[in-house]
């Protein structure tokens, strides 16, 4: 991921596409976000998951997850690395 400017508000996704199985959809989406940064919003598709991060301290390195659960009752977790830094 590219360093997020603690000013900027910016979106993030995961493709879960190749992880989904033949008919398998997305039915809810959660995101865990630490103390540090702060998420605005976050929206969802049948195969993609979006969240809109402000804030964060500069020289932070923030872990943000996404877990999802399938119309097959599958649940799994995608983790990110944001780093946080002027630009």
């Amino acid at each position: 991921m590219p360093p997020k400017d603690p000013d900027g508000v910016v979106d993030y996704q995961f493709d879960w596409s190749d992880w989904l199985a033949s008919g398998e959809t997305i039915s809810t989406s959660a995101w865990i976000v630490p103390t540090g940064i702060t998420e605005d919003s976050d929206s969802n598709t049948t195969t993609t998951t979006t969240i809109w991060l402000s804030g964060g301290t500069a020289g932070a390195l923030h872990e943000i997850t996404n877990r999802i659960v399938t119309n097959s009752s599958r649940t799994e977790d995608r983790t990110m690395r944001i780093l946080v830094k002027e630009k």
